[in-house]
């Protein structure tokens, strides 16, 4: 029972080696990558898009909005074959050539200069809200870059655990095979390396789903070694 005892704290420590190796994640953490990666994702993330296409749209309504003014001015070309009648048998005033006119709409005239606000305050809508989808997206890039360096160190962590954890188990089944150890002290390490390999597999998955949101926002993939 002693020797038990004393291989599940050995078992225990080196669980926890490689999280003493790897002290901290600060130190893998790169200013350079982190603006690499936001200018890649204001470059490529499809929203990023839509939000510019939006902001376009609204630049367009402003001078839309300010040419309007001329609704009020209408011309017409009117032609009449020589020696034929008149096109407006109505009106025999018609002639050909060049007619132009004036159309004046009181109500519609008097809502054009707010039609001219509205469209320069919904321009400056559309820029302040793109400046801020900018900040939430910088925000978002450097929360996925993050959590993808955490799944990393993670897995730095686990897969020495697990190299640990195999070399007890090997070491532990000749002491075994040579009748130096009980079977539940070989049961034991046997135990904690399966463990260690399902932690191992679950880690590889939260690393590889933590680099997959990063390269989704970024829109591209990250080199080996990143």
């Amino acid at each position: 029972m002693r020797y038990l005892f004393k291989i599940t704290t050995l078992l225990m420590l080196l669980s926890f080696t490689g999280a003493y190796a790897q002290e901290s994640m600060l130190t893998e953490v790169n200013a350079s990558d982190i603006e690499t990666y936001i200018a890649l994702a204001k470059q490529n993330y499809g929203k990023r898009k839509v939000q510019q296409a939006l902001t376009e749209s609204a630049k367009a309504g402003v001078p839309m909005a300010q040419v309007s003014y001329l609704d009020i001015f209408n011309v017409s070309y009117i032609y009449r074959p020589e020696g034929k009648s008149a096109v407006d048998l109505v009106n025999p005033y018609n002639v050909n050539g060049l007619q132009a006119g004036i159309n004046i709409n009181i109500g519609t005239l008097l809502q054009k200069p707010f039609m001219v606000k509205k469209a320069k305050a919904e321009y400056k809508v559309a820029q302040l809200q793109e400046l801020d989808f900018d900040y939430q997206l910088t925000t978002e890039v450097k929360r996925r870059y993050y959590d993808y360096l955490e799944q990393k160190t993670q897995l730095k962590v686990v897969t020495q655990r697990a190299v640990d954890s195999k070399g007890v188990a090997e070491s532990l089944r000749s002491k075994f095979e040579r009748s130096s150890v009980t079977l539940d002290v070989y049961n034991q390490s046997r135990i904690e390396q399966a463990e260690v390999l399902t932690l191992k597999i679950q880690t590889e998955t939260n690393y590889l789903k933590a680099k997959a949101m990063l390269e989704e926002i970024i829109g591209q993939k990250i080199q080996e070694g990143k």
